[in-house]
């Protein structure tokens, strides 16, 4: 499924460094870290009607990454929230619009990896664009399992919300070929891990099942299905998943900001039968649309 260029977008500003810029002027040095080594960290945020959906919990996690990674000179939280109103004032946006929220480690003085060569801090980019959910979720998608398994710990954590996708594009291009329209990575065990770009459940007799978060993003529209679910006392389970479970799910769908909640028909060919004739997905939909306004910040609230 390819996302098709919105006309809206031809003339969008976009906040790079200190200020906002037209799309044309929008680029960063070839020195910057995020060409240098995918040396960055992001977030991608969705725009309602209620306004930012969980704001709060994606600049935590940026702060995290950006952490991790050693960042130094971190941009204060208040700096980063003024950037982004500003942006989606300016470009009139209040609705459908997805925010890709990017911090590099910045410039450096020299080609090279050291982060010592970095001494101009970092550089924070918003990109926020005319975006609506990029899966048809009403159709539902088709996916194949990938031979590019998903990092582990003991590789590059992928708990690191980093911008070194080259695992994930490489499972995105083989879902290409195959026809599909995303990759199911396994982790280094082989159980399930996530989709390319989704985490991913699983219903099974009516309990919601997903994979341990070992070798996948803690996202965080999946961390708010688990929750809503709870709430509405309906069984979750995180547990290790193999495909073989799978193939005789009730029902599957993934969860992303990109993507929302997504339902997923086909897993390699094999279609999910919904044997136990369940709706647990459309009903998790559901309860999910009606919690944006639990989760959003106002605008003209930063």
């Amino acid at each position: 499924m390819l996302q098709e260029f919105d006309a809206r977008n031809a003339e969008i500003k976009v906040w790079i460094g200190q200020g906002l810029v037209s799309r044309k002027d929008a680029k960063v040095s070839v020195f910057d870290s995020s060409v240098q080594g995918g040396d960055a960290v992001w977030e991608g945020l969705r725009v309602y009607e209620q306004g930012i959906f969980c704001l709060d919990k994606h600049l935590d996690r940026l702060q995290d990454s950006a952490q991790a990674m050693d960042f130094v000179e971190i941009p204060p939280r208040s700096f980063i929230k003024n950037a982004i109103k500003q942006t989606l004032l300016v470009n009139g946006m209040r609705k459908d619009t997805h925010i890709r929220l990017t911090l590099t480690r910045g410039e450096k003085v020299t080609s090279g990896m050291d982060p010592r060569l970095n001494q101009s801090g970092p550089l924070l980019i918003v990109l926020a664009e005319w975006k609506p959910p990029v899966y048809d979720n009403t159709k539902g998608i088709r996916i194949m399992t990938s031979a590019i398994r998903r990092n582990s710990p003991m590789h590059l954590d992928s708990k690191i919300h980093h911008t070194n996708l080259i695992n994930n594009i490489l499972a995105k291009i083989q879902s290409n070929y195959a026809g599909v329209d995303s990759a199911l990575m396994l982790d280094n065990l082989g159980f399930i891990a996530e989709m390319n770009g989704t985490n991913i459940f699983m219903v099974k007799n009516k309990e919601l099942i997903t994979p341990t978060a070992d070798a996948c993003l803690h996202g965080i529209t999946r961390a708010l299905v688990i929750k809503l679910a709870r709430e509405n006392s309906i069984p979750v389970i995180e547990r290790n998943v193999s495909l073989t479970e799978l193939y005789a799910a009730d029902e599957a769908f993934g969860t992303g900001s990109m993507g929302e909640l997504t339902p997923i028909t086909e897993v390699d060919g094999r279609t999910i039968l919904n044997r136990s004739n369940s709706k647990l997905t459309h009903h998790l939909i559901d309860l999910f649309n009606e919690s944006h306004h639990r989760w959003s910040v106002e605008i003209n609230d930063l």
